[in-house]
């Protein structure tokens, strides 16, 4: 069923940057203040949706994207490595397809995700923004349905999965109000028997009835509005629907859903399973006018036999999001559209007595591609043992930064709470060398 309204889940699973130019800050910067000027005029200009694949659970970074093969046992794990396309770099032999590919996108081992908790995890790698007990920061998603709006008759922002931690509040509008949370797909898109419920009307069901129920819907509405409950909560109630309806009778946005209208070719080169089919699914809504889409994926919570777990999980990541890259490529789409892969947090360096590895808040990676992204960029490193990193970091601030002015999104942006508080949109920096030339 589209979920119109997501609820909280409870499963273990000021402006903008200012720049102060002065004689000599630029020195030894690799992007100058002229060229990222230039980059975010560039986005601000061009049309740019995104894809964020979000593995829920926080995946193994030792085990991924930043191996240690030259540690103790008990650090490097059952893995072995495998070289890259790039010449020194290395990622474990997990992930060939990475390996292969990964002159088309960048990779970050000098990120610190600043937490160790899930649910706060989801809330605050999602947003930017720590978590706050007292307000909920709106995710990525809302922020661009609130600042771009529709631009076709599917809506602005969708999650597909439900693997997204509500416990508090995370991948929600939050002090946007409802009409900018996602609308959720629940559901497998690699099942035989995958539909969107709600998205198109049951069998059966004439345009006669669909227009009955919107007559009944607005004789409710109105009773509602009468009795002057919660006007606010109404007019975002009011938009859902209305939506809601926009959808059921759209054919562009059946069409959208089609996974079927794909050749077995390109489903194939997705892979066959749940994430592969959901990225293809997150390339179809973005051409049918989606302007971000979030994929979300389970199960990646490996306390106990994290080797076992991560020779099932990996290879549809592997399969997954280097064959996004290449098919927005191919389809001249990748200017245009941002991927993003990120996780929770890390793991722990020493793996632990049942076989497992446990949250770590100091270590992890990120892919980003599309968007004018420098492929075949691997940007910073951790330690020997991968319990942080070594040099400049950068933060869940700064990747929302990042992400918001490659959307076009000024950072200085403000909205206003319900309380009638003012809220700046994002504190953090931009990466510069996510940026490109």
């Amino acid at each position: 069923m589209l979920n119109l309204f997501p609820q909280r889940q409870s499963n273990c699973e000021h402006s903008r940057r200012h720049f102060m130019v002065q004689a000599g800050t630029l020195a030894g910067v690799s992007l100058s203040l002229d060229s990222l000027l230039r980059a975010e005029a560039a986005a601000a200009k061009k049309d740019v949706n995104c894809i964020l694949i979000w593995t829920r659970g926080g995946t193994s970074h030792h085990d991924t994207l930043d191996p240690k093969p030259q540690a103790k046992a008990e650090v490097r794990g059952d893995f072995g490595v495998i070289n890259t396309a790039l010449s020194g770099v290395q990622f474990t032999d997990q992930m060939p397809r990475f390996a292969k590919d990964v002159g088309e996108f960048a990779v970050m081992r000098n990120l610190n995700p600043q937490n160790g908790s899930h649910g706060t995890a989801d809330a605050f790698m999602m947003s930017g923004h720590k978590f706050n007990p007292s307000i909920t920061y709106p995710t990525f998603g809302s922020v661009v349905s609130r600042e771009k709006g529709f631009r076709a008759t599917i809506p602005p922002f969708i999650q597909i999965g439900t693997q997204i931690d509500r416990r508090f509040n995370g991948g929600t509008a939050g002090y946007l109000g409802l009409a900018h949370n996602p609308f959720e797909i629940p559901g497998d898109p690699n099942s035989k028997s995958f539909t969107v419920r709600d998205i198109k009307p049951y069998g059966g069901i004439s345009s006669a009835r669909m227009d009955d129920r919107r007559n009944a819907l607005k004789l409710i509405d109105t009773f509602q509005r009468t009795a002057e409950q919660q006007p606010d909560a109404l007019a975002a109630v009011d938009e859902h629907y209305r939506n809601a309806f926009s959808i059921m009778t759209s054919k562009d946005t059946q069409e959208a859903f089609d996974l079927q209208a794909e050749t077995d070719a390109v489903r194939d080169d997705y892979g066959r399973h749940n994430l592969g089919q959901s990225c293809l699914l997150a390339r179809r809504l973005i051409e049918a006018g989606t302007r971000f889409v979030t994929v979300s994926s389970g199960g990646w919570d490996t306390h106990t036999k994290n080797f076992t777990g991560l020779k099932r999980l990996l290879p549809p990541l592997d399969q997954a999001f280097p064959a996004l890259v290449r098919d927005l490529k191919t389809r001249g789409l990748l200017d245009s559209t941002l991927v993003v892969w990120m996780t929770d947090f890390g793991r722990t360096p020493i793996i632990n007595s049942a076989a497992g590895r446990d949250h770590w808040s100091s270590a992890s990676v990120l892919c980003m591609a599309g968007a004018g992204t420098p492929g075949g960029l691997v940007l910073g490193q951790t330690d020997d043992i991968g319990e942080r990193p070594v040099g400049r970091e950068y933060y869940p601030a700064d990747v929302a930064a990042t992400i918001y002015t490659k959307l076009g999104i000024p950072l200085d942006s403000t909205h206003v709470t319900p309380d009638g508080r003012p809220m700046t949109l994002c504190q953090g920096n931009v990466i510069k060398e996510f940026m490109g030339s």
